[in-house]
């Protein structure tokens, strides 16, 4: 039920905004954005602060997602009253260490996106103003690992697209 809700009132609010989502072209001036590398660079320090920022909403989009302090901030977010949905591919149904199970277990709504061969995003968008993209796989591998990198883009008209994206991979996902 919850799923509906949230796929209605994202619809609706991409609706009255005219958002497509397969492609998009916007000019982003004066926009504030953070970049970090890994491995050891403060991307994970990075993403965890910003949920902790968090005051109305994340949408994930995640390939590979065993990030234990991810996963904890979005439990803290979603206990602070944020509205926190995660979107995964379905080779999380079979990871040994998915936070997926971690986080349907706190209650926060986790659905599978199976309609792809991967389902290869690395978003997170929160408050619908800011969006975290990049390589950076939420694992612990691509924080102390891999060469990775993350962007912290502040614009609403960015998270809006990514939205409207998001909103697309919803309507044919299942619930985990």
């Amino acid at each position: 039920m919850k799923r509906y809700f949230v796929t209605f009132f994202l619809a609706l609010f991409l609706a009255n905004i005219g958002v497509q989502s397969h492609a998009a072209s916007l000019v982003l001036n004066n926009t504030p954005v953070e970049v970090y590398f890994s491995p050891n660079g403060g991307a994970q320090a990075a993403i965890v602060q910003e949920l902790g920022k968090a005051r109305t909403s994340i949408l994930v989009q995640a390939y590979s997602f065993t990030s234990a302090p991810i996963g904890k901030a979005l439990i803290d977010a979603a206990r602070r009253g944020v509205h926190v949905v995660a979107l995964l591919d379905k080779s999380q149904r079979a990871e040994r260490y998915s936070s997926a199970t971690f986080l349907a277990n706190a209650g926060i709504p986790v659905l599978v996106d199976a309609a792809h061969f991967m389902a290869h995003n690395k978003v997170i968008i929160v408050d619908s103003n800011t969006v975290i993209t990049g390589s950076f796989n939420f694992t612990k591998s691509a924080e102390e690992s891999n060469a990775e990198n993350v962007l912290i883009i502040r614009s609403s008209e960015l998270a809006k697209i990514y939205t409207a994206n998001w909103i697309e991979h919803n309507k044919h996902s299942e619930a985990y």
